[in-house]
């Protein structure tokens, strides 16, 4: 027996038998949360929550390691919560600039995959993942989005078949230090 959920506005469509991948930006969930309101984001319970009862295929989050050693505590929660983690060093030019950032790789994963799945979560506010969205909606993939709406792209938001705000439960999604 199937069981749907159905989002009368675009007609979205979530049933249990659903597979689906999560990608998740890491740095861009991070740095709202720590912004907007001072806390960390429960990655575990959005995990959960975004699945909503379908076919966790693969859950990835992509992260920057720096130099401190609290990274390592940080992964290994992200592991325990079901993620697998793919970590790139922050890179640090010879001007003291800094870059880390997983876009290009985030995305190529969710191309490959994304014949292996029905619904793709992108946990990122980031515009620039917009091209992305709609060449695997383009590909017959549903592409739902998990983030802050303060900090989301609009077009982004638009683009998505769901968006799912974080800001909208922050006693659920969110942990005060």
């Amino acid at each position: 027996m199937l069981y749907y959920w159905v989002d009368i506005p675009g007609m979205l469509i979530k049933h249990k038998e659903q597979r689906v991948g999560i990608f998740v930006d890491v740095q861009n969930l991070y740095y709202s949360a720590k912004n907007l309101y001072q806390a960390k984001v429960n990655f575990g319970t959005l995990l959960t929550h975004a699945v909503a009862g379908r076919k966790l295929i693969r859950a990835v989050a992509y992260v920057i390691r720096g130099p401190q050693s609290v990274d390592d505590n940080f992964f290994k929660a992200l592991e325990h919560q079901g993620f697998e983690i793919k970590a790139k060093d922050l890179q640090v030019f010879a001007g003291g600039t800094k870059k880390g950032d997983w876009d290009v790789g985030l995305v190529i994963d969710a191309i490959k995959m994304s014949r292996s799945l029905d619904v793709i979560i992108l946990m990122s506010g980031d515009g620039d993942y917009i091209p992305a969205v709609e060449y695997l909606q383009y590909n017959g993939v549903q592409v739902e989005v998990a983030s802050f709406g303060e900090t989301t792209s609009s077009k982004l938001k638009e683009a998505a078949d769901d968006f799912i705000d974080i800001s909208k439960n922050t006693k659920k999604f969110l942990i005060k230090d």
